[in-house]
């Protein structure tokens, strides 16, 4: 299609890393943007940032990745601006890399779909990567649950924080995949009764898990650090990657490395991620 004007052209995407990460024991990561090929009517290349890990996995488990989708608007930072902080600390203290990808058409689950794909695509062919964690925020549920359906055996685990439920109705083919839910008690943008339906429509068998926090809004920036923990966790338990993980590799999890709420809304506005309709309240 001529004349294509991508949603977030790559260089107006940002940042490469939290705002604390130097300041902190834990290392950045090597991250680059890039833009990955997407092959479906629209013939377009969706922008992302790459996080590579500095050094060889040691574990014996498939090789893996973890790739991160935001709402309606696109955007690479994610809910409380949590991404940039996840995606250093799974590829330096997992040693597997991870995606934060924008979106070339957000909003139509059609499209982000074939993003994601194709996102998993790219990892196979650079990292030998087979299976994959994909954690999505608001909108972003929609393409996770529907990409899951549709690759029972590259999609390990699906984690969404407020996700909506339109478009959906692929959680009902994750079981017995994990599953994690995480919501604001005080979100309306999606209200907390979304994931309440997410977690009934997984059913009773697999691995399901839902925490509402209390007081919190669309973009849990009140618990961003433990959203960010029980995230880093849950690739954790998906990938099989517990054995070996010391106290040092959990408490460098565990760290902060965004500063406060005002930093938060910060990384969002300058990932992209507060447009489209998105927003915290």
């Amino acid at each position: 299609m001529t004349g294509y004007q991508p949603n977030h052209p790559p260089e107006t995407l940002g940042p490469f890393h939290p705002p604390k990460v130097d300041k902190q024991a834990i290392k950045p990561s090597i991250a680059q943007r890039i833009t990955i090929k997407v092959t479906d009517p629209l013939n377009h290349s969706a922008p992302a940032f790459l996080h590579s890990p500095r050094t060889t996995p040691t574990t014996t488990c498939p090789p893996s990745a973890v790739v991160l989708v935001s709402g309606a608007g696109g955007g690479v930072s994610g809910p409380a601006g949590i991404y940039p902080s996840l995606a250093d600390k799974i590829a330096l203290l997992l040693s597997i890399p991870c995606l934060r990808l924008d979106y070339r058409e957000p909003a139509r689950t059609e499209y982000c779909v074939a993003d994601m794909q194709a996102a998993f695509d790219y990892l196979r062919d650079h990292f030998g990567a087979t299976h994959f964690v994909i954690v999505g925020w608001s909108f972003g549920g929609s393409p996770c649950f529907t990409v899951a359906a549709r690759e029972p055996v590259r999609v390990a685990g699906v984690a969404t924080i407020a996700s909506q439920t339109a478009k959906t109705d692929g959680v009902r083919a994750l079981s017995p995949r994990p599953m994690l839910l995480l919501h604001g008690e005080e979100d309306r943008v999606p209200a907390p009764s979304c994931s309440k339906s997410l977690f009934n429509s997984y059913g009773d068998d697999g691995d399901r898990e839902m925490k509402l926090f209390p007081g919190d809004d669309h973009g849990l920036t009140r618990h961003a650090v433990q959203v960010e923990g029980k995230l880093f966790g849950f690739v954790v338990k998906c990938l099989g990657l517990s054995e070996g993980l010391g106290y040092e590799v959990l408490w460098q999890a565990g760290r902060d490395l965004v500063e406060g709420k005002e930093g938060r809304v910060k990384e969002m506005e300058m990932g992209r991620d507060l447009e489209g309709g998105e927003r915290l309240f």
